[in-house]
């Protein structure tokens, strides 16, 4: 008896597409996955850019997980709502921004919130609201070490910040944040002596600021591809996202990491434009609009339609002449990149045993929730 695949729902005639779809048993077993992967589960500080949602959160919460990663204010809030104890926004705030990072602390003293800074201005910035508003703001010194977008390079620059900060009323410098997502060979040997090598400055600038008489400063490394790596380094805070529902980009890129595709996108057959093409109602709006065309989907069911076309609202697919694919067929899409995926969708579908069970809303889709 051929068995049913783990993806297909029973009842898909309930449901309007396209539609983002989660497995909570997927989910729970790359939290299980997570943890098993690391010598102490305080080390982990997981990045909730991927689910945007409480309930992913909760599962984390009741592993034993009580540290996060966010980027957003929203995001930020979300996990204090879920009772989550250390919450870094791993992003810096700007002068507009400030206010409502403080306004999160006094809405939630039971949850630490920190922040990430790369320059005195920023905070002083922070610090000038911290005092006005009778708050202390942890901060850590966001390093570049190649991703070439923010924080400052790991050289003794940071010892003359770090002094800086220190300095400052209002604020209270307490670490580093390394993020190397750039990392991505699908070698692991060849990625972990990239990471060892980029790591190499940043365990120096911790030597010299112990050396200069600083508490020894958490450092928060890496993303998904150098968690494997990071997890060896018992002085290290660990910090992946993408893990949590986990997708094709990964899955491919990262043969390593034993991690379980847990959330799809469900589209069904519109049209039949010609003898050997489909149309699917899964456009820009539905599944992350980046990098090539035809790696953007991957179906499960039907591995061998290629994308040649797409719009807001449409995905126009080669099936080859003589297939057998009808109006109204369900397809089962797995994003190459989940996190933006998610974005696009308000809420997501819980599905149990092939059936609809619930929904999970992405509440931290929203830029603002109440602060």
């Amino acid at each position: 008896m051929e068995q049913t695949p783990w993806f297909q729902l029973d009842d898909a005639d309930q449901l309007d597409t396209p539609a983002l779809v989660i497995y909570p048993d997927r989910v729970r077993e790359n939290i299980r996955l997570l943890i098993d992967g690391i010598d102490d589960v305080s080390r982990l500080r997981p990045h909730v850019k991927t689910s945007k949602s409480r309930e992913a959160a909760q599962l984390m919460l009741k592993a034993g997980i009580q540290k996060f990663k966010c980027a957003t204010i929203a995001e930020a809030e979300m996990l204090a709502l879920c009772g989550a104890r250390d919450v870094l926004l791993a992003y810096q705030p700007n002068v507009a921004k400030i206010h409502r990072l403080l306004a999160l602390m006094k809405a939630y003293p039971d949850t630490r919130f920190s922040c990430l800074v790369d320059n005195l201005t920023t905070a002083r910035q922070i610090a000038e609201q911290a005092v006005e508003a009778g708050l202390i703001v942890p901060v850590y010194i966001d390093l570049n070490v190649g991703m070439n977008r923010t924080g400052i390079l790991p050289d003794d620059a940071v010892l003359t910040l770090y002094t800086q900060l220190d300095k400052l009323d209002g604020i209270k410098p307490v670490g580093l944040h390394v993020y190397d997502g750039h990392l991505r060979n699908p070698d692991l040997a060849a990625r972990t002596a990239d990471c060892d090598k980029a790591f190499a400055p940043v365990q120096q600038l911790r030597d010299k600021l112990v050396a200069l008489g600083f508490e020894s400063p958490v450092i928060v490394a890496g993303g998904s591809p150098t968690f494997p790596i990071y997890a060896k380094r018992p002085d290290v805070e660990c910090s992946p996202g993408t893990f949590i529902y986990w997708d094709k980009g990964y899955q491919t890129g990262l043969p390593e990491q034993p991690f379980l595709p847990a959330a799809l996108v469900v589209t069904r057959v519109i049209s039949l434009p010609d003898a050997d093409k489909l149309c699917l109602d899964l456009g820009h709006k539905s599944v992350a609009p980046e990098g090539e065309l035809a790696q953007r989907v991957t179906f499960l069911n039907a591995p061998d339609l290629k994308a040649i076309g797409q719009s807001e609202e449409h995905l126009v697919v080669e099936a080859g002449v003589g297939h057998s694919y009808q109006i109204g067929d369900v397809l089962y899409g797995l994003p190459n990149h989940i996190c933006p995926t998610v974005a696009l969708y308000e809420r997501a579908f819980t599905v149990e045993h092939g059936t609809i069970t619930g929904e999970w809303l992405a509440i931290a889709r929203d830029r603002m929730i109440s602060v």
